[in-house]
């Protein structure tokens, strides 16, 4: 098997079991433990997985975000939640921007549902989930395609979004602490950003594990927002300190 198969493969099975021991890795593929090695740090450079301690993972840490079809398994259900009451936001008619998040790539079927809509995004999910559905007027944001996040970012991304505005953003973090909000990924979240400043309403859809975290680069404030989605799977006591700050907090499980 060539190196670039293997570490194809490498992702691929973090992918599905999250971490792997350097000798789980060596025997699934046939290899010395120091070539396992040599295939981790190239992975790692590309930014496709950590290595930790014996071994590697695809998890998130403050300074990594995990694969999009990893962080997609993650509070599955809970993230389709958010996504259906977010939703409720949109009138036919609008026009919203859409992030490259694992939540977001949820909104599919419900935009659907509030046609006639213009989508904004970089999300290759939603782009192929929406692609010739009639009353949906997409706009693809181009740009460099992220096989990590599954969606377009860099300099044409931003130089587009630069031209663009919307009626409403909905988009994702990977951390909240306080009343901050954070990203791993400088590029990724230079998109959001940009997203953020081209909207006139904004919200943020999170689940309930993100609060209380930290990551490398400070992507903005909560207060920037309209409102933040989540569920009430979030501690009360967590989601009372939040709405004593000002923050408002809409619940998937309200009708």
């Amino acid at each position: 098997m060539k190196p670039e198969d293997r570490q194809h493969d490498i992702v691929e099975m973090l992918v599905e079991v999250g971490s792997a021991s350097l000798e789980e890795l060596s025997q699934r593929f046939g290899v010395s433990k120091m070539t396992i090695h040599r295939d981790l740090d190239e992975l790692e450079k590309e930014g496709l997985l950590r290595k930790v301690r014996g071994g590697a993972t695809i998890e998130a840490s403050g300074q990594f975000e995990s694969d999009f079809r990893y962080r997609a398994r993650q509070a599955a259900e809970e993230k389709r939640q958010i996504a259906r009451r977010a939703a409720r936001f949109l009138e036919p008619g609008m026009s919203v921007m859409i992030d490259d998040g694992s939540t977001s790539q949820n909104l599919v079927p419900f935009l659907v549902n509030k046609r006639p809509l213009s989508v904004i995004t970089n999300n290759l999910a939603i782009i192929e989930g929406l692609s010739g559905v009639s009353g949906i007027e997409l706009i693809t944001v181009g740009g460099t395609y992220s096989r990590k996040f599954n969606g377009f970012f860099g300099v044409l991304a931003l130089a587009a979004l630069e031209n663009l505005r919307a009626d409403i953003v909905l988009l994702s973090s990977s951390a909240i602490d306080g009343r901050t909000v954070f990203h791993q990924d400088q590029e990724v979240l230079e998109v959001k950003r940009r997203m953020i400043a081209s909207s006139a309403r904004r919200f943020l859809m999170v689940d309930h594990e993100k609060f209380g975290r930290t990551a490398l680069h400070l992507m903005t404030t909560l207060d920037v927002f309209d409102g933040v989605v989540t569920t009430r799977a979030l501690p009360e006591a967590k989601a009372r300190a939040l709405m004593d700050q000002g923050v408002r907090l809409y619940f998937a499980e309200e009708e």
